[in-house]
């Protein structure tokens, strides 16, 4: 009965843990058909991390995740293999016993409960939203930072502009660019040494930074509404109303919204990589810098950031083609009853690549905005963006002459990937934002409290 047949890598056990937790949280509902005993059996392996093996590929997204959660459902009943902090990868059936626990044993309808729904899904799509969150707004940092080398001008986020085309997400990101280019902290002595040039306007990259990132936040705050709904619905077939004493079969278990959200996720978040992209071009263009070559002197000799700009462009031509949407297809299956579906599975997977690739590419960005500060020296930028500065050299140091460079883009990804860039530059945001209330607040209350979904990492407890 459990269609235990997905191919593929497994899940992470911090991936397999939160593909859990939504299965709990839905048979807590009580609409599936699941005894109390058995639900409370299953608790108890959420408690002890006792985690089942969960290749990532076999979904179509309707009839639910059937693949995936038939995995999960298979280390539950002492079956397969299962993961543990105490015992790393094992049998499923040693893994339980080590931890005290039985196998589920199954009683009517339960089998069916356990692997009918969309938590493939919308667990990995939780984590695409909170990672598409914190990389959003790290990139408006990252960006002020390279308008500040490519002596760019700051009068493109005038408020004033903006309230004309009032998207919440455009306000709010032209608003960060004022509070980290403003002259409430330090003055910027870089902005304040080409103040009377003659440059009218700078490049699409940097003066529509409100426009393209803006609409990569109201996206985000979309899709999370979408996915918020998913993760506490009931989406099991068939559905049991106890207080009618009817079973109804419906259609709940469909990942169509799940699935088309997290393709308009992917294909939202990788503009923020397009136009990382361009300007990691103009930094190293001395033709549009005015800085050395490829950001390092004696280019003869040096290839300094040739390459890894060759590297963002590579990732963002393989965002071109993972962004393309795969809730448009559908194959007929199950001898033609289930004959729409939704491909959610692989809308949650590519969306998840997209971002890491998104993540990777602005983490070049912000090595190079660090390297051509270099050039600018003695002048400094503002307090934040100076902060930021400070936190990447205290990991990677400047380039003199060429050197290893993949290690210094992995520290600054994983620097991204735990929000230090925006720890470090969000009090001054909203320090900023307090001092300029009557101007901060014209966006919608809701708009921008983006608390990320439960992290497949928290090691809570189930009670």
């Amino acid at each position: 009965m459990l269609q235990n047949q997905g191919v593929g890598d497994p899940l992470s056990p911090e991936r397999s843990r939160m593909l859990l937790a939504l299965r709990i949280n839905v048979l807590a509902k009580g609409y599936s058909g699941i005894s109390l005993e058995t639900l409370n059996q299953i608790i108890q392996a959420f408690n002890a991390s006792c985690l089942s093996y969960v290749p990532e590929k076999g979904t179509v997204g309707a009839s639910g995740d059937l693949a995936p959660l038939a995995h999960l459902a298979l280390g539950l009943i002492g079956e397969g293999k299962m993961w543990s902090p105490k015992s790393g990868w094992a049998d499923a059936k040693y893994v339980l016993q080590a931890h005290g626990l039985k196998p589920v044993s199954l009683k009517p309808k339960e089998g069916l409960a356990l692997i009918n729904g969309t938590q493939m899904i919308t667990s990995l799509g939780a984590e695409a939203v909170e990672r598409a969150t914190a990389i959003a707004r790290q990139a408006d940092i990252i960006a002020a930072l390279t308008l500040e080398v490519l002596k760019g001008t700051t009068r493109a986020f005038d408020s004033d502009i903006h309230k004309l085309r009032p998207h919440p997400g455009q306000m709010e990101v032209a608003f960060r660019f004022r509070s980290l280019l403003g002259s409430d902290h330090h003055p910027s002595e870089i902005a304040e040494s080409h103040r009377f040039c003659d440059r009218v306007q700078d490049a699409y990259t940097l003066r529509c930074c409100p426009q393209v990132h803006g609409v990569v936040n109201d996206t985000i705050t979309f899709v999370k509404t979408i996915i918020e709904t998913e993760i506490n619905s009931a989406t099991d077939n068939p559905m049991v109303f106890a207080e009618r004493g009817e079973t109804i079969s419906g259609g709940n278990f469909h990942g169509e919204y799940p699935a088309k959200a997290l393709d308009y996720l992917a294909i939202s978040v990788h503009e923020l990589a397009a136009i990382s992209e361009r300007r990691i071009e103009r930094l190293c263009n001395p033709s549009l810098s005015e800085l050395p070559a490829f950001l390092v002197n004696e280019g003869g000799l040096n290839s300094g950031f040739m390459i890894a700009h060759c590297t963002a462009a590579a990732l963002v031509s393989e965002n071109k083609v993972l962004c393309h949407p795969s809730s448009v297809d559908s194959l007929s299956t199950s001898a033609a009853t289930e004959d729409h579906v939704s491909m959610g599975g692989w809308a949650a997977r590519k969306a998840l690549r997209v971002i890491e690739h998104v993540e990777q590419v602005l983490a070049i960005e912000l090595l190079a905005a660090c390297q051509g500060i270099e050039f600018l020296r003695p002048l400094k930028t503002t307090t934040p963006l100076e902060k930021v500065y400070d936190l990447v050299r205290t990991l990677v140091r400047p380039w003199i002459k060429d050197r290893f460079m993949a290690p210094d883009i992995d520290v600054v990804h994983h620097l991204l990937v735990e929000q230090k860039v925006w720890e470090v530059a969000h009090p001054y945001i909203e320090k900023y934002r307090s001092a300029n209330l009557p101007e901060a607040r014209p966006i919608s209350p809701t708009a921008f409290t983006l608390e990320p979904p439960m992290s497949p990492c928290k090691r809570a407890r189930i009670e």
